[in-house]
């Protein structure tokens, strides 16, 4: 992510001058990927013109279009000379806090300990020191009412400079959720899915108290099971209690040592703590980009296992469905395409995805009208477009009977409680219309129509957004250190709860706010609050808050 613009550029892409009224940046390029709609700009670079490229337009069936701007030459340089600043003005702070001119509020070793291993890095901690905690306020904001559409935030205030913060006892209410991944807005305590889960409290209770080999295996958690597995299409499901558990603890279960997985970089953290613990050989290829990952695949077949030379025992594929930073869909055709020419495996992460995209809110394989055989491990979560928790991996009946005798997360972790089993049935079932509406289907079609709207209306103003036109996963680049903070704040005071984003979960001149779209947001709440003339609002006034935050940081 740190590479140059000429690099980074995703494959089949063009760096081109605006011509369609979109808003370029100031060295006057976008980068653009759209098949189908411009297929004559896509022009493979003359210095891999004999290279055998899997970009081909002919295995989508329907448009594809992704933007990711470059960083304006300017505003690259603003952006380090900002994080510059603070950095020389946080090596000072060290200094007076090292010589008790100011008072130090980060733990650190008493003085008798100072011959011992440090049990805190002192540069290890100086972002969380100086940067992080000045801003620190825009994050972990408490909540006191359903995080649907709109919620009610505690208020909190801070005499310390983010150091501590203090309730003050007022509650503000009405603030548009612009953060959740409440994708079609099942997160409510109201409806088919809240009365269902109480019932189902009612008749099991809310804890199980033992794991499913043992006596924590209901009949919830079956019919839970063969629902999922029939929403996927495949021939056998099993759920777990922790979407995160579910990459993390299952990856190690399928690979080992003498395998290797191919990750995309911008794989979560799960993906890649999952790929750790499986002590399988690791390597990364660029995001989304076709000829980085037949690269790794022809050299893994061409040369085998370091120093033996021996041929992999499995190369796996590792991808996301929606990359929740990005905004971007994986280019699932394409990996396919890959993945039965070199015999490898595949395990798909949809869990932005699935329930967000395709006509039947089938996740990603849905969305490119795909077999949802040819993807050989289906993972996802129910924590966001099911308004639930946990976590599902889907495939072949072969693979789920050896996850239930292999997966530590299977065999460890307790059951799934009971309430939140039964709020996947409802809510799936609602999607599936199997509930005898058409309410799963209007909250596919208004959650397609809100991001459409949104990303329309926030190119129209001049705002560099990424990712794909139809991922409800909106990210609004920032750029400067001081807008972070600004923003979040700025937009907080007008009632918008907003997640900003900024180094080191982004690369340091890309931050970002990241909005993501619901269902539950209907047009007449965004257009009554102004949400659009308030963003705009926002964003000009940031460049006069500029230099005062950067002297308050």
């Amino acid at each position: 992510m740190t590479e140059s613009s000429a690099n980074k550029l995703l494959n089949g892409d063009a760096c081109h001058r605006t011509s369609n009224g979109r808003k370029s940046s100031k060295n006057g390029f976008v980068k653009n990927h759209c098949l189908f709609q411009q297929p004559q700009k896509y022009r493979r670079p003359r210095e891999r013109k004999n290279q055998n490229v899997t970009h081909n337009p002919s295995l989508y069936k329907k448009p594809f279009a992704e933007s990711f701007e470059e960083t304006p030459l300017l505003v690259a340089v603003l952006t380090y000379m900002g994080y510059g600043i603070l950095t020389i003005f946080g090596y000072l702070r060290d200094f007076l806090r090292h010589w008790n001119i100011e008072k130090c509020q980060v733990a650190r070793e008493r003085e008798e300990q100072k011959d011992f291993v440090p049990l805190y890095q002192d540069f290890e901690n100086f972002y969380t020191r100086n940067l992080y905690m000045r801003i620190r306020d825009n994050w972990n904001r408490p909540i006191c009412s359903v995080p649907g559409a709109k919620m009610d935030l505690v208020e909190r205030v801070s005499h310390d400079y983010n150091w501590t913060f203090e309730h003050t006892g007022k509650v503000v209410k009405e603030v548009i959720n612009m953060g959740s991944y409440n994708y079609l807005g099942f997160a409510e305590n109201v409806g088919a899915c809240a009365d269902a889960a109480i019932e189902s409290t009612k008749k099991y209770g809310v804890g199980v108290g033992s794991t499913r080999c043992e006596l924590g295996n209901l009949d919830i958690h079956e019919e839970m099971e063969q629902l999922v597995a029939r929403f996927l299409g495949v021939e056998s499901s099993m759920a777990f209690g922790m979407g995160f558990a579910t990459n993390s603890m299952n990856i190690p279960a399928l690979t080992g040592k003498g395998c290797l997985i191919l990750s995309d970089e911008l794989n979560h953290a799960s993906l890649v703590l999952g790929a750790r613990l499986s002590a399988s050989t690791i390597r990364v290829f660029k995001h989304n980009n076709m000829q980085s990952l037949e690269k790794l695949l022809r050299d893994a077949i061409v040369h085998g296992q370091p120093r033996t030379h021996r041929p992999w025992k499995k190369i796996l594929i590792v991808v996301e469905g929606i990359y929740s930073m990005e905004g971007s869909i994986v280019r699932l055709p394409e990996v396919i395409a890959l993945k039965k020419r070199y015999k490898a495996y595949l395990y798909l992460d949809e869990a932005h995805s699935i329930g967000a995209l395709g006509p039947n809110g089938r996740g990603v394989v849905d969305y490119f009208g795909l077999d949802p055989k040819d993807v050989d491990i289906m993972m996802g979560t129910f924590t966001k477009s099911f308004g639930a928790a946990g976590g599902y991996i889907g495939g072949k009946k072969e693979l789920i009977d050896y996850l239930r005798n292999h997966s530590h997360s299977a065999l460890y972790a307790t059951s799934m409680s009971p309430p939140v089993a039964q709020q996947i049935i409802t809510s799936m079932k609602i999607i599936m219309g199997e509930d005898g509406t058409t309410l799963g289907a209007d909250r596919l079609r208004q959650l397609s129509e809100n991001t459409t709207y949104f990303r329309r209306k926030l190119r129209e103003m001049g705002f560099i957004i990424y990712g794909n036109d139809d991922s409800p996963v909106v990210p609004m680049m920032l750029y400067m250190p001081a807008k972070i903070g600004a923003f979040g704040r700025e937009m907080l005071k007008r009632n918008i709860g907003t997640v900003v984003v900024g180094f080191p979960a982004t690369p340091i001149i890309e931050s970002r706010a990241r909005f993501c779209i619901s269902a539950a947001h209907t047009r007449e709440m965004l257009n009554t609050v102004n949400i659009y003339h308030i963003l705009q609002y926002s964003l000009k006034i940031l460049l006069f808050l500029l230099m005062w935050e950067q002297t308050n940081f």
